[in-house]
């Protein structure tokens, strides 16, 4: 990896992502409007919001980020951008590195947006601190760019990067204990629970929202979360194609 090609790259998504607010809007907007809709479909019940409240604080952004992701990275693929760059002295990893960095800038901003409006303006009763709550969010939001970066790679158009979603994200939504806790499902749906990144990252909320110190299993689960948006990201840049078909 080259830092300064890498830095480069980076430059040119955000500068592209720039003259495409909708995007923009999608990235920034969208988690804000989900949690505000949330609150209010609990008016007459703020403890359960206060239950559900921050899990859904990291799960918004990594769905929208997955899916803005994909989609603009399949995008540049589609459109001869992305095989043109490979064509340069220009290695895999510079891309997806610069990539990762373009849409975590992004991500960082959409974090803080959501965590402000959560904690100050819906009222989320959080036990721990609000920096450990924005980390975890701001993790999840990279696992989602770092899972859309991945799947873009074997989509071959923009509706096939939506589809996905039902495979990447819907069984790790059903799956994280949002729902149920884990150790109610049935044993087998239990241990496939126990290896997906989204439990790990609502399990981390779950954390902050009842502990007001961080704790061994925090950094268990910011680890797990961490180390898997690595993993997605380095598997991405070996599967990453030089031609497009």
């Amino acid at each position: 990896m080259n830092l300064r090609r890498t830095t480069a790259t980076a430059a040119r998504v955000l500068r592209q992502l720039r003259h495409d607010p909708r995007s923009v809007a999608l990235m920034l907007l969208v988690p804000c409007l989900m949690l505000l809709l949330l609150r209010y479909v609990f008016y007459g019940s703020p403890r359960t919001f206060d239950s559900i409240g921050a899990s859904l604080l990291g799960i918004f952004p990594l769905i929208t980020m997955f899916l803005v992701t994909s989609i603009a990275t399949l995008r540049e693929r589609t459109s001869g951008t992305l095989e043109r760059l490979l064509a340069m002295p220009l290695a895999k990893a510079d891309l997806i590195a610069g990539y990762a960095l373009a849409f975590g800038t992004v991500a960082v901003v959409q974090s803080a947006l959501a965590t402000g409006l959560a904690l100050w303006v819906l009222g989320l009763d959080v036990v721990g601190s609000a920096w450990l709550l924005l980390l975890v969010a701001l993790l999840d939001a990279l696992l989602g760019t770092a899972l859309g970066l991945f799947v873009s790679a074997f989509a071959a158009s923009e509706f096939q990067a939506v589809q996905f979603m039902p495979a990447v994200i819907f069984p790790q939504l059903l799956l994280c204990g949002l729902f149920t806790a884990r150790s109610n499902m049935h044993p087998a749906l239990e241990t496939v629970s126990d290896v997906l990144p989204m439990s790990y990252a609502v399990d981390g909320m779950d954390q902050v929202l009842h502990h007001p110190d961080v704790t061994a299993d925090f950094v268990r689960d910011i680890g797990v979360v961490a180390g898997c948006a690595l993993l997605v990201l380095a598997v991405g840049a070996a599967t990453l194609r030089r031609r497009t078909p």
